[in-house]
């Protein structure tokens, strides 16, 4: 595990700056606001750092470097913001953690996520903005990292499968998207908490798994709460549908039955709390992409031209992953792995996946579909499932009590004793081909 967090770490040197994204201004000048700095001294902090990352070219063969604006030198570029904050100070943006790069209306959406400036004030206060935010990027890129291997233990994986879990969570997307300096990657790791939590709940440990669901939950409601909405709300749906299809089979489904409750409750205690703080909703989202970041009047009915924008949006999506497959394939061993193999873990997998696309659905902006970070979540299906092919299915298992594993995984027989075991205090749950019968 070190190995691979060390390994990764060094690859990430190549590439200290040179993420910034157009909203990466956005959290530093609040984290800098709330680490001490006035609102006009973050504001040209914040420029200051994302003018320097732009001037870094991207190189195809290191993903993770991106987004130099062409034809813009640094000096034009810090000239070009900081008119943009002197435009709209003068237009009634007066108020807020963050500086005025835009109108109140949009910089409320970030105002709406105090959760990522809140984790960065102690990186950028002991490092600056750039080593501080490529410090923060790094510690959420490895807790997301060890969550997903800890969730393949806990379900009874191997310890190769679980290092593969690792490593595949950090080179693919979900690492990449980790380490840019925005709120998308720690909303990420702490969606991994959750999805740990929620096989705890479903292996016998309810203290724990509630905990962490819970906590979860509760911390991505500070750093996106949307998408804290969406990942309950899909977790509710998959383990409701499941623990019906177990109940239709005679099967235990309590322990299922259960996540479902906390899940669905959590995503409404979500909702209610975004409602009562008014911070922007669906509504706002349509109205902020049909009208260029309310620079244009709002549409009195924005839904059908939302739905136009879905269409276009999910077309050129499935001809981009025609033509660079890489996704479908991996999801086809996903797939594989769903029918194949028996685990916890898959249906929790599912409902992370159903989470990442639901997010990119509520925002069809297609300057978003060379990107990773809004469907994020769709990655963990693999990162999860995949690994999961490694280990062989047990042969020879023993009568099991399916209403304490609602997945049907069994103990591994005598057969099958030299795998590394389960973490104490867990009965183990290897994974078995579904045609398997106790």
């Amino acid at each position: 595990m070190l190995l691979i967090a060390v390994a990764f770490a060094g690859l990430q040197l190549t590439a200290v700056t040179g993420r910034a994204s157009p909203d990466t201004k956005n959290y530093l000048s609040y984290a800098l606001s709330l680490s001490g700095e006035d609102r006009q001294e973050a504001g040209r902090l914040a420029i200051g750092y994302s003018c320097a990352s732009g001037q870094h070219a991207p190189l195809d063969f290191i993903p993770w470097t991106s987004r130099k604006a062409a034809g813009e030198s640094e000096e034009q570029c810090v000239r070009r913001l900081n008119d943009s904050v002197a435009y709209w100070s003068g237009h009634g943006n007066t108020s807020g953690m963050t500086a005025p790069f835009a109108n109140q209306r949009f910089m409320a959406i970030f105002e709406a996520r105090p959760g990522y400036p809140l984790f960065l004030v102690p990186f950028v206060t002991a490092f600056g903005p750039t080593w501080g935010l490529w410090l923060a990027g790094l510690v959420v890129a490895l807790a997301g990292s060890v969550c997903v291997l800890l969730t393949l233990r806990v379900a009874g994986a191997s310890r190769r499968a679980g290092l593969a879990g690792q490593a595949l969570y950090l080179a693919l997307p979900t690492g990449t998207v980790a380490m840019n300096p925005l709120s998308d990657g720690l909303s990420l790791a702490l969606g991994t908490a959750v999805v740990l939590g929620c096989v705890l709940l479903l292996r016998d440990r309810p203290r724990t798994g509630a905990a962490l669901v819970t906590g979860g939950l509760a911390l991505m409601f500070l750093v996106r709460y949307s998408q804290a909405l969406l990942l309950a709300a899909a977790l509710a749906g998959v383990f409701l549908a499941w623990s019906g299809l177990l109940r239709l089979k005679r099967r235990g489904s309590a322990p299922v039955l259960r996540a479902a409750g906390l899940c669905g409750a959590l995503a409404a205690i979500v909702y209610a709390g975004a409602h009562l703080l008014s911070w922007p909703m669906g509504q706002d989202s349509a109205q902020d992409l049909l009208t260029h970041h309310y620079q244009r009047p709002d549409r009195p009915d924005p839904w059908p031209e939302f739905f136009v924008q879905e269409r276009v949006f999910w077309s050129a999506w499935l001809r981009r992953q025609a033509t660079y497959p890489v996704l479908p394939v991996l999801l086809a061993l996903s797939a594989w792995a769903l029918l194949k193999r028996r685990s916890v873990v898959l249906p929790v997998a599912l409902a992370a996946g159903a989470a990442g696309l639901l997010n990119q659905a509520g925002h069809p902006n297609l300057d978003q579909l060379l990107g990773y970070r809004l469907i994020v979540f769709v990655w963990l299906l693999p990162a999860l499932a995949i690994p999961l092919l490694l280990d062989r299915p047990p042969n020879g298992t023993a009568p099991h009590d399916a209403s304490r594993d609602p997945a049907g995984a069994e103990k591994p027989s005598d057969t099958t004793a030299h795998a590394a075991p389960a973490p104490a205090g867990d009965t183990p749950g290897e994974v078995r081909h579904p045609t398997s019968r106790s």
